[in-house]
């Protein structure tokens, strides 16, 4: 079992900068005999849920297009703490935002197990 709670999201200016983070607890054998993805989301009104970044258990991590290069995904695998450095914010990042951990990473949201509570990310000018 992985409960997911989330923090940092807020507001920001046009090419500001926030800091997502994801405190995870997991039972004490998961991380010892299992793989697994962590990643994060993001939905607006009307449209699907659509990954931003994931990392997995041996550090790989893949972000979308749009956000190569300004974003950073990170593990702190001591405090079991996931972070998103958001750079160079752009309105279109404007969502709520959600982390996510599943056995292994995939685009397709319907299939990660644990879902965050969701914070709301607004960029404006």
């Amino acid at each position: 079992q992985v409960e997911l709670v989330e923090s940092g999201g807020g507001s920001a200016q046009v090419g500001g900068s926030l800091r997502l983070s994801c405190a995870a607890t997991v039972s004490g054998s998961y991380y010892t005999y299992s793989s697994h993805c962590m990643g994060w989301f993001r939905q607006t009104p009307g449209k699907e849920r659509e990954g931003v970044a994931s990392i997995d258990s041996d550090g790989r991590t893949n972000y979308r297009d749009s956000v190569k290069g300004r974003f950073s995904i990170s593990q702190d695998s001591a405090s079991n703490t996931l972070y998103l450095q958001m750079n160079s914010l752009k309105p279109e990042d404007t969502a709520m935002y959600y982390c996510a951990q599943n056995s292994r990473c995939t685009w397709i949201w319907r299939f990660w197990d644990y879902w965050s509570q969701g914070t709301q990310v607004t960029v404006s000018s």
